[in-house]
């Protein structure tokens, strides 16, 4: 187990929201599964915690109960070598409710937000020519979705 791994509070869909995230990422699965037991806020033999891995990122869910939601103030970043990728993950993360945001955010049908950034982004960013890096920033500034194309077009 790693030493620390995110940890993210579902209002009562942790198990849900892990299974389609292991879905969507390869070599990913569902580690465990546990469940309230009598005397707890909610009937015996709901789901409580939910520990998955997403790629090699251990991460654990609760259904805490909708006191707290996400916000943009933290989100999971995914390296998408190429366009085909971004595009997948992208579409994928949006549907059935998800919502695009700007310069490669998004947040998904739960709420969380995800960064889907092609590690070219950052060789283009950090181009000796301060001219060039800033189209190429200017160029990113306008995008939801990134397009890699785009970005070296720039």
């Amino acid at each position: 187990m790693q030493k620390i791994s995110p940890f993210l509070w579902f209002d009562n869909e942790a198990e849900e929201a892990a299974n389609f995230y292991v879905s969507v990422f390869e070599n990913s699965e569902i580690r465990d599964v546990s469940r309230y037991g009598e005397g707890a806020p909610v009937p015996a033999g709901t789901v409580m915690s939910v520990s998955f891995v997403l790629d090699g990122l251990e991460i654990q869910a609760l259904n805490g109960g909708p006191q707290f939601s996400f916000t943009e103030a933290i989100s999971l970043f995914v390296a998408a070598e190429t366009q085909e990728e971004i595009d997948r993950l992208w579409d994928a993360l949006t549907a059935d409710g998800g919502e695009p945001g700007p310069c490669g955010w998004l947040k998904d049908r739960y709420g969380l937000s995800w960064q889907i950034m092609p590690p070219v982004l950052g060789e283009l960013l950090a181009d000796p020519d301060p001219a060039r890096a800033g189209r190429v920033m200017q160029a990113m500034l306008t995008m939801g979705k990134i397009d890699i194309a785009g970005l070296q077009a720039a």
